[in-house]
């Protein structure tokens, strides 16, 4: 009996080990990127909420990385994101802020200003990403629709925190079938 608990001790602790020692990039329809700083939760929290998502982030060939930080406000830049550590914390709550995240990168890595001129208008927004100073509400911008209706058109679940609760939510722009399938022509898949 002894035996048998030291090698699940040894096992436990090898497991836990190889997760805080990985650094490395990840590959699959989660997407291609580095993850810098978290915790072994933390990072694990990243995978899942990309996991989780039908939408196939492999779409996005750049390496971007992925910073964790406690207390950053949730972000990005081309080719980089940065995400609160406390919202990682959160588990699948946090999932849908990570799909948000990530899908600014398929803006700017993957839409053209004739495809985001498309979106703007489809997602009834004003302007399409902070160009235009006299429209400043997060959701008047078209990106932000956009990157919002991603995590709740491909992961449709009860547990997405951006599940829309009223017609006005960002992420209730337009029905997801109907997003999903401009996506895919957007994008040629």
């Amino acid at each position: 009996m002894n035996l048998l608990r030291a090698l699940r001790i040894a096992f436990v602790s090898l497991v836990a080990a190889l997760a805080l020692a990985h650094t490395g990039a990840a590959q699959a329809a989660g997407g291609t990127y580095r993850l810098d700083g978290g915790t072994a939760y933390e990072r694990s929290q990243v995978h899942a909420a990309l996991a989780a998502s039908s939408f196939n982030w492999n779409r996005v060939r750049a390496m971007i990385t992925i910073h964790i930080r406690p207390g950053e406000m949730s972000h990005s830049t081309r080719g980089e994101i940065w995400l609160d550590a406390d919202l990682l914390d959160s588990g699948r709550f946090g999932w849908a802020t990570v799909q948000d995240e990530y899908a600014h990168q398929v803006d700017f890595f993957l839409l053209t200003p004739q495809m985001r001129a498309e979106l703007q208008a489809a997602l009834g927004a004003t302007a399409w990403c902070y160009e235009n100073a006299s429209v400043i509400a997060h959701s008047d911008q078209g990106c932000e629709r956009f990157t919002s209706m991603i995590p709740w058109a491909y992961w449709q679940s009860k547990d997405n925190a951006y599940r829309p609760t009223s017609k006005t939510d960002e992420s209730a722009s337009m029905a997801p079938a109907k997003f999903r399938v401009l996506v895919a022509r957007l994008l040629g898949s």
